[in-house]
């Protein structure tokens, strides 16, 4: 028996086989999900998640700053599946620039993805949850939503966005039976860390804990998260970031 039996899923971002997304994906498969949804951009390695997974896997090539293409995505979901149970909003970019090298197309950029992103798939999946009376959404913030020194402006100011819309979200949404939760990750070691394992050891220096996390360690707080045995928790934002935030 796992902890996700029978449940689907939709995970956005979810064809970085090292990433958070395709962790997240081995994770939910292990743990008796019955479906699972990977969403990415063309170019990423969904296709091959979802064959290492098998039949219980769909990928669909979709960017989700797409409002007008999101209808046919949850459309191929409920064809396939029946019901979304889980919404995993992981898909997001880094922008490693100071406010004043930053420019307003740049900036509308992140936004577009780590905040507009977050939002419509919300916005979308939302209204299935509600008929359903029951579901869980988990969207991916990050230590650059809670601390504002040493953070690239852009990056730091979509992640402030999603840990507020996590919480407006929680709060609008809990007596229709849906949860609303985000995780905070600090370093992880995945391709987003430009630099290999250098810089990974580098910034290691800069957690308490001594390291960085392992995609493997965030996708198991989302696993539990989007599980019933998470069923009172609404509206937090958890930190999983070795102590960076304390």
């Amino acid at each position: 028996m796992g902890q996700l039996d029978g449940k689907v899923a939709i995970i956005t971002g979810g064809g970085s086989s090292l990433g958070q997304g395709g962790a997240e994906a081995r994770l939910f498969a292990e743990q008796g999900a019955a479906g699972i949804v990977l969403i990415d951009l063309p170019g990423s390695q969904g296709a091959q998640i979802a064959a290492e997974i098998g039949d219980r896997a769909l990928y669909i090539e979709h960017d989700v700053r797409d409002d007008a293409a999101w209808p046919a995505v949850i459309a191929q979901v409920l064809e396939r599946f029946g019901r979304i149970d889980v919404l995993v909003n992981n898909a997001g970019v880094w922008f490693d620039e100071p406010l004043v090298d930053t420019t307003p197309a740049d900036y509308r950029a992140v936004v577009e993805t780590n905040q507009v992103g977050v939002f419509l798939g919300t916005y979308f999946v939302a209204p299935v949850m509600i008929a359903a009376g029951k579901g869980s959404i988990i969207n991916t913030c990050s230590s650059a939503g809670m601390i504002g020194r040493g953070q690239p402006h852009a990056y730091a100011a979509s992640k402030w966005a999603v840990r507020g819309m996590t919480i407006a979200a929680a709060a609008e949404l809990a007596s229709k039976g849906v949860r609303v939760n985000a995780v905070s990750p600090g370093v992880v070691d995945t391709p987003m860390i430009a630099g290999g394992a250098p810089e990974v050891e580098r910034l290691s220096h800069f957690v308490p804990q001594g390291r960085v996390a392992q995609p493997q360690e965030v996708a198991a707080l989302v696993a539990f998260l989007a599980s019933d045995a998470s069923d009172y928790i609404n509206g937090a934002v958890i930190p999983i970031d070795g102590a960076i935030t304390a």
